[in-house]
């Protein structure tokens, strides 16, 4: 009976109908033998695939009535897609997979190749929310478990595609790194699977992906990706037109074409079988397209008579899955009638007595504990990975080095005299020729330990493609589990120790550096403390990048740990993520701020939601370099002068580290890469373009924005923590605090001397890091002089200088402030950008004026 939807009741009792209908077969097939003559599905196959499906079905039933009585919380179901189980019978349970939210069958089978797994206590548990449930403890309702190498996936349409490209490349290419990225105890011959529905193959992440894909195998990548399009021909109520889907699937270049009827069991495990021996073989990329239907609506809420025929919804009712899959049973006289109807039930109960029981479980109790496993801070375990790679580094040097100095261009020249002597204490902003300033940071935390050949296009054509082998049930592989990185030998044949990487000529004896000589060096040092570390992006590796900080890395360690990309920001984080969460630790580059703006989801609802979402059972290390922020001279324009960094701040748990000299860009880099591999953590480190190669601060040739590097052997002595600011003081009787970072670090620094000459003594404070803000460091700083002026290169609505003021207004400053910003505008080309940037003289005037108050 159709009413406005198709209720659990109306799809329950047809189902009870169709299989009373059904005749018992004459002649019986053995249980190792195929269901039927145009198959290999076995009937012991086909019956693991009933279970599965038939569990799927009942968590849907389950589903809508917890939430008929306000205990169940999610309703979006599996019902119509059930041939999804034969996807992953057709399949080894090592392989991992990213699942749409439609796959119940898949999570349900799959639990049920691997023992002990419990999938309807796994579903139900995030149905009604419960703390208790196995990967993401109550904070969503998704598909996902570590044992079973699911990966949980957000309900963001089609973001996780880009990721599972990015899983496919770590292990398409595994082999040819020392030590290989062997992610979960994922085997070396696995591949990836990877599901979502019709209407996400035209979201721009999906076409990312397929693109990056094709990309891949064009130029001969190794991608053992198996995309599987769960057809169901809606999008909610927006339909995908006749012949749409297959037509766009099968014209994706680099991908191998496969469909099957998504409702016959017997099709779908056999193209899916086939599919899998293809890409597990030859290690290249395909796409799977599934027929499927869309049965009870879209979600609990969803009245489909609004925008369905009662004809056309009827018409995928008689294509129900579960019922083709009990006729296929009874035709082969695998199971009775009775039998299937006795099973049917079996499961059913034993749903609704485990649903009885989560119900008592417990929910999230407080805020922290909902934000507990979304970015771990362990700061003592970071400074110890620090000087962990430091103590790898710190090898037996040659005992004469070339001494000279770095141009911008990177290259060593001969050596010209460093800035003036270093005296402790002077302020940096002291005139030229005075003494060298010292880095007057805060004190360190304190805290109890707690232990707890990327290749070129060929301009060729890649290989026929050969038959596969026959398929065969897949056999599962022996798992092995990853141990903890660290610091070790590279494996690299051509680079064994800092003096070969530098080619004899070690950073820390070649004078001071810039900024983006120091990141070159860090970066140089970070390959070799960490042989799982990967540099990727556009123009980062032929080129060494469009401002040279990346030149000579692929020369250093090869093509296969330091590549350029196709231009798509989107993939190059997509391959960052899947690298991350297949044990490397990818460091890609987005040339520019304005670019990221194109592929901010992959960070705030993947990359950020990783952790939170598998409760640390999963996480994915990146970090990622961006140029950014203005000042340019002679070349600008709002997308290589973007100052708008909101987009960032606003992402939980993310980590924003913006150094303004060489002397913090290193040990706040070093500090992101560690984090990263201890916590997990997603770093964006934000490097300013016009400081790039900036020597000077007052005059010409006064070398106070250089920095000499440091060796290894003091690298734990400098480090900088997560949050943690840097304080510029003339001493205890300061007047006035200026808080800034990047680019009005500098402007600040100038302005503070000007300021000097008129008697008045400034504190620059360069917060360092944006995002957690250096909270405590703020407020020291604004009460010891109880005078704030905030300079801040962001625009003044949503930029830094916001966070800043509510910090100190949470804290209960009652000092005054002040905020000098840049206007609410895109930075326009050439000196025009002067109208609605902060400028030196903006900086003096803020000050004078919170003086005179």
């Amino acid at each position: 009976m159709l009413s406005s939807v198709t209720t659990p009741q109306d799809l329950d009792e047809r189902f009870r109908a169709e299989l009373a209908g059904l005749v018992a077969a004459a002649a019986k097939r053995d249980l190792d033998e195929p269901v039927r003559e145009d198959t290999a599905l076995t009937g012991e196959q086909a019956r693991a695939l009933y279970d599965a499906q038939s569990t799927s079905r009942h968590l849907d039933l389950a589903a809508r009535w917890l939430r008929g009585f306000d205990a169940g919380f999610y309703t979006i179901g599996s019902s119509g897609h059930e041939g999804n189980a034969a996807v992953a019978a057709a399949l080894r349970p090592t392989d991992p997979a990213l699942l749409h939210y439609r796959s119940g069958g898949f999570y349900c089978m799959r639990g049920a190749q691997v023992a002990g797994s419990d999938p309807i206590r796994d579903v139900l548990r995030g149905v009604v929310a419960s703390a208790k449930e196995p990967i993401a403890g109550g904070r969503h309702k998704v598909f996902g478990h570590a044992d079973l190498h699911v990966i949980p996936t957000t309900s963001t349409i089609a973001s996780h595609l880009p990721r599972a490209v990015g899983v496919a490349y770590a292990l398409g290419r595994g082999k040819r790194l020392t030590p290989p990225g062997g992610g979960h105890g994922w085997p070396p011959d696995a591949l990836v699977v990877c599901t979502f529905g019709d209407a996400s193959i035209n979201h721009a992440a999906a076409t990312a992906a397929f693109n990056t894909a094709g990309w891949c195998d064009h130029i001969g990548l190794k991608l053992p990706l198996l995309f599987v399009c769960e057809d169901n021909g809606l999008g909610i109520s927006v339909r995908s037109p006749e012949g749409w889907v297959a037509a766009a699937l099968s014209s994706r270049p680099g991908l191998r074409y496969y469909a099957a009827d998504g409702c016959d069991a017997a099709a779908t495990y056999d193209r899916a079988a086939e599919a899998a021996a293809w890409v597990r073989r030859y290690r290249r990329p395909a796409v799977l397209h599934l027929s499927t239907v869309r049965l009870m609506g879209h979600a609990g809420a969803d009245a489909e008579m609004a925008y369905r025929s009662p004809v056309e919804i009827a018409a995928e009712l008689a294509r129900d899955p579960l019922v083709r899959t009990a006729r296929l049973l009874a035709g082969a006289g695998v199971a009775s009638p009775a039998e299937l109807m006795t099973r049917y039930d079996e499961i059913g109960w034993e749903v609704r007595r485990i649903a009885e029981e989560v119900l008592a479980e417990p929910k999230l109790g407080s805020a922290s504990e909902v934000t507990a496993p979304l970015a771990p801070r362990r700061p003592v375990r970071v400074s110890r990975a620090v000087a962990d790679a430091a103590a790898h580094l710190a090898v037996d040097e040659p005992a004469e080095d070339l001494d000279g100095e770095l141009d911008d261009d990177l290259e060593f020249t001969p050596a010209v005299p460093s800035g003036p002597p270093v005296t402790a204490g002077a302020p940096l902003w002291a005139p030229s020729g005075a003494a060298s300033p010292a880095a007057l940071a805060p004190a360190g935390v304190d805290e109890d330990e707690d232990e707890d050949d990327w290749p070129e296009p060929a301009a060729v054509e890649p290989d026929p493609e050969p038959e596969p082998e026959p398929v065969s049930a897949p056999e599962p592989a022996p798992v092995e589990r990853p141990v903890s990185g660290t610091p070790r030998s590279t494996g690299n044949a051509h680079l064994v120790t800092r003096a070969e990487a530098f080619a004899g000529k070690l950073p820390e004896r070649a004078g001071p550096l810039t900024l983006a000589q120091t990141i070159n060096a860090t970066l140089t040092d970070a390959m070799l403390a960490y042989p799982q570390m990967l540099v990727f992006g556009e123009d980062v590796a032929a080129k060494g990048g469009v401002y040279g900080v990346t030149k000579g890395l692929r020369d250093r360690f090869g093509g296969t740990r330091v590549f350029d990309t196709l231009l798509d920001e989107t993939s190059i984080l997509g391959l960052g993520l899947g690298a991350g969460l297949a044990g490397m630790l990818p460091v890609p580059e987005i040339q520019y701020l304005a670019y990221l703006h194109n592929a901010e989801d992959q960070l705030r609802g993947e990359a950020a939601t990783m952790q939170f979402f598998s409760q640390g059972a999963f996480h994915n290390p990146m970090v990622v370099r961006v140029a950014g922020l203005a000042y340019q001279l002679g070349f600008g324009g709002h997308f290589h002068n973007d100052n708008g960094l909101a987009v960032l701040r606003d992402i939980p748990g993310l980590v924003v580290a913006a150094p303004s000299r060489a002397e913090d860009a290193a040990p706040m880099l070093r500090t992101c890469l560690a984090s990263a591999i201890v916590d997990g953590s997603v770093c964006v480190f934000l490097e300013p373009i016009a400081l790039y190669h900036t020597r000077d601060l007052h005059t010409e040739n006064d070398n106070w924005w250089v920095s000499d590097y440091a060796p290894p052997s003091e690298w734990p002595a400098i480090h900088v923590p997560i949050g943690r600011a840097r304080a510029y003081s003339n001493g205890p009787n300061d007047d006035l605090t200026i808080i800034t970072f990047g680019n009005g670090v500098r402007l600040s620094l100038r302005a503070a001397a000007r300021l000097t000459a008129e008697g008045v003594h400034c504190r620059v404070v360069d917060l360092r890091w944006l995002s957690p803000l250096p909270v405590g460091d703020i407020i020291k700083n604004a009460s010891d002089t109880g005078r704030v002026l905030i300079v801040d290169e962001t625009r003044r609505s949503g930029g830094v200088g916001e966070g800043v003021i509510a910090a100190l207004v949470d804290a209960g400053y009652v000092g005054v402030a002040r905020r000098v910003a840049a206007v609410d505008s895109f930075v326009p080309l050439g000196p025009a950008a002067n109208h609605v940037l902060v400028s030196e003289e903006q900086v003096i005037q803020g000050a004078r004026s919170l003086l005179a108050r």
